[in-house]
């Protein structure tokens, strides 16, 4: 984005989205672009702090218009959530004019493609499904792969059991969808979010997005579900198996592996983690501890109360997270399918 200063007529039609997004952060405050990091995807803030490195001798008058067009979009977004695309486009023009204001429209449609759930995104999981219980599963799944993976958790538990296999499964194995398709998707949302989406083919879904969502709900429920799935198509529900790390893989760990595990997560963690673990798992783990430490724990085991049964889950939800990021950082290494390819020699 290097100019030189003659270039105080860069029309800001020139600049790409990226641009505008770094040349807006330049122009905040540090502690402000900081925050606004903190909401991006990983790969955003990459592909904008880039753009940010590559900024130098930008006229100001491009910067103040990259934050008026900034301003003008947030506002005709506030209009669409408020009442729709065509209050948006009446408040704009009196604002605007006509010909400014339809250009305001077309430059918000064109950025929410795919992201018009703005709503939805606010809707608790018993208002989701009381909206879409009247829709075909696989409009439920598409429109719930747009939500984040703990509101679709959330939702797949409201549905109907013998509804919420059929969608996961169409969760796990969707691939590109088609304009028809999101025309679709585009009347059902609109009836509830006001919003319009474009006609792009995106990629969504996947076993990955549902291995996602699934880590996020009970353990209970994320066994029953992955259950019903290898019923319907053990192949995916292999793979789905394989993208997820459930706390009683923990057994599949190598020693090596368990006592790094061990070292790191919180003590009483572990003992809550293993109130209704299985016992060949409980055994795996006394064997990597010292005797003295697995004889105490075993009596804390034996003297601990009654617990509720979400804390023993957050807990285990707390353990994963270790264990994930152990696993990310490249000290040990998850034995998904209890095989022989991590085994240390």
């Amino acid at each position: 984005m290097s100019t030189n200063n003659n270039s105080t007529d860069l029309k800001i039609r020139e600049l790409s989205g990226t641009q505008k997004a770094a040349l807006l952060l330049v122009a905040l405050d540090v502690e402000t672009a900081a925050e606004v990091f903190k909401y991006l995807d990983p790969n955003d803030v990459e592909t904008i702090s880039a753009e940010i490195s590559q900024v130098k001798n930008t006229p100001s008058t491009t910067v103040d218009n990259v934050m008026v067009e900034f301003h003008n979009m947030v506002t005709a977004r506030e209009y669409l959530l408020e009442g729709g695309l065509e209050y948006a486009q009446s408040a704009l023009e009196k604002a605007f004019g006509y010909n400014k204001a339809v250009e305001i429209i077309e430059k918000v449609k064109n950025l929410t493609t795919l992201r018009g759930f703005d709503v939805l995104k606010r809707a608790d999981s018993t208002q989701l499904i009381n909206f879409l219980n009247k829709e075909h599963p696989q409009t439920i799944a598409l429109i719930l792969t747009h939500l984040n993976p703990e509101q679709t958790a959330s939702a797949l538990e409201e549905l109907p059991k013998d509804l919420r296999a059929d969608v996961a499964y169409r969760i796990a194995t969707l691939g590109k969808i088609s304009p028809q398709t999101l025309k679709r998707i585009e009347k059902v949302v609109d009836e509830m979010a006001g919003l319009t989406m474009s006609q792009s083919v995106g990629k969504i879904g996947g076993v990955k997005s549902l291995a996602q969502i699934l880590n996020r709900t009970k353990v209970s429920f994320s066994k029953e579900i992955l259950d019903e799935l290898m019923d319907y198509d053990p192949d995916v529900g292999v793979e789905i198996k394989r993208q997820m790390f459930l706390f009683d893989d923990l057994i599949n760990l190598q020693d090596r592996d368990m006592q790094k595990v061990l070292r790191e997560i919180d003590r009483k963690d572990l003992t809550l983690s293993l109130k209704v673990a299985d016992e060949k798992l409980k055994e795996k783990i006394f064997s990597n501890m010292s005797e003295r430490a697995s004889d105490l724990l075993k009596e804390e085991l034996e003297y601990m109360g009654m617990v509720k049964l979400k804390e023993v889950e957050a807990a285990q939800a707390r353990i994963i997270d270790v264990v994930k990021s152990l696993e990310e950082s490249g000290e040990i290494s998850l034995n998904l399918r209890g095989g022989t390819d991590d085994i240390y020699v």
